[in-house]
């Protein structure tokens, strides 16, 4: 999992990029597939929902990747650095061609291509410095973070609940469950990296970082999706107001935590709600401090609401479907989670930073196109640095103790192209 130091461009992390868009549009196939299958079946109503979860996440990723591009190219010392941006730019065409493209949900692949395309200049033929190519994957691992949450993880509770509600299961659906599997677990993956490359002592931390952060991730994710396609499997109409009220409370509190993600008031909006939606199924930490209070609210609530599902279809499932399942699955549904604590707990007592600084200086108001990282003199860092990721790398590695030792000496660099 290692790429070298956090302004290093590898080889590792160009074909991380490519088998980005790989298992992205795998995943995409899958869902497509599905979708036909539904379709030939006659099963229009799966069929609509299947794609409904494909175009709502899809509108998502271009809104988000539009924000982000608007705030990018208005800043005042940016220039395109590949051909693709330029032909996306040129003769003063500024952002018309982008949100064209935005439109035809082609915004998200154009990334990719443009990371691909500068990741290849620098590992390859050695040209241009790393930290345009380095900015755009740190935006690619937020925006697969989102498309996960938002398609992949609800796609694989809705397969999970087909198969439950027709005690059957088809070549299709298993691919589909496969492929959403793969998209989560690259998610956490690429996320993990992408938060690990803002620390200067990261070479010093092995792969198995990595593997605790992906396992404990993993089977807590799995449980919430099983209690949910459960839950779903007995009382389908009451899922989506269980949804919508839960994803409403999360929402709030999201807007309790002043999160300030975004460069705009309907953008933070938009990253709230996904926050919500996030947090339906996962911890998502967006405050910088002590977190451990959070978290504990956060799982112990999850804990509750997944016991209460779960209890549900207990109650009302049918016996004679469900009998020969249900003794393995309930306690290996209560293991997987408190083994998820269990390395959850590991990963904070021995791989996670025990010294950090913060990338911005607290208490600043930091301008649009500076951000400033606590580092020492001997520390080589990146022309540019992705404002977004950092802030998260700030919530995710924070100790609440730094805020008291003193005035921070920080380094201004350039935040943007």
């Amino acid at each position: 999992m290692e790429c070298g130091h956090c302004c290093n461009y590898s080889w590792v992390d160009f074909v991380f990029t490519v088998l980005g868009i790989c298992t992205f549009l795998f995943d995409l196939g899958a869902d497509l597939w599905v979708a036909a299958e539904f379709y030939l079946q006659g099963d229009y109503h799966w069929f609509g929902i299947v794609l409904s979860f494909v175009f709502v996440s899809s509108a998502l990723l271009q809104m988000f990747s539009w924000f982000w591009f608007k705030y990018d190219t208005e800043l005042e010392h940016f220039k395109p650095r590949t051909t693709t941006e330029t032909l996306m730019l040129a003769n003063g065409g500024r952002c018309n061609r982008l949100k064209l493209l935005h439109i035809f949900q082609l915004g998200f692949f154009l990334r990719y291509v443009t990371a691909i395309e500068q990741g290849f200049q620098v590992w390859w033929k050695k040209r241009n410095e790393p930290g345009h190519v380095i900015y755009l994957t740190h935006d690619l691992s937020m925006l697969r973070l989102f498309e996960t949450f938002s398609e992949s993880t609800p796609q694989l509770t809705l397969m999970i609940y087909i198969i439950i509600h027709n005690n059957k299961a088809e070549t299709f659906q298993w691919v589909n469950i496969t492929a959403c599997f793969i998209s989560i677990a690259w998610m956490v993956l690429e996320y993990h990296r992408s938060l690990r490359s803002f620390l200067p002592e990261k070479s010093k931390l092995g792969c198995s970082s990595s593997v605790v952060y992906f396992l404990w991730n993993l089977l807590l994710i799995a449980p919430r999706v099983g209690a949910v396609a459960l839950f779903t499997s007995v009382l389908p109409p009451y899922i989506a107001l269980h949804f919508l009220l839960l994803w409403a409370a999360l929402l709030l509190w999201a807007w309790a935590q002043h999160t300030d993600f975004m460069d705009s008031g309907p953008g933070e909006w938009l990253y709230r709600a996904m926050v919500a939606l996030i947090w339906y199924f996962s911890w998502f930490n967006v405050a910088e401090g002590k977190t451990m209070g959070r978290s504990l609210i956060y799982h112990t609530f999850m804990a509750v609401d997944s016991s209460i599902l779960l209890g549900t279809w207990y109650w009302y499932r049918d016996p004679l479907v469900t009998d020969h399942y249900v003794l393995p699955l309930l306690p290996a549904l209560l293991a997987s989670y408190l083994l998820g604590l269990l390395l959850r707990t590991i990963y904070y007592k021995l791989f996670h930073p025990k010294i950090w600084q913060p990338l911005f200086k607290a208490g600043e108001d930091v301008p649009d196109n500076l951000v400033y990282r606590s580092l020492s003199p001997t520390d080589t860092l990146p022309s540019v640095i992705n404002k977004r990721m950092g802030a998260l790398a700030n919530s995710f590695y924070f100790s609440s103790s730094m805020r008291t030792g003193g005035k921070t000496n920080g380094i201004e660099i350039n935040a943007i192209m």
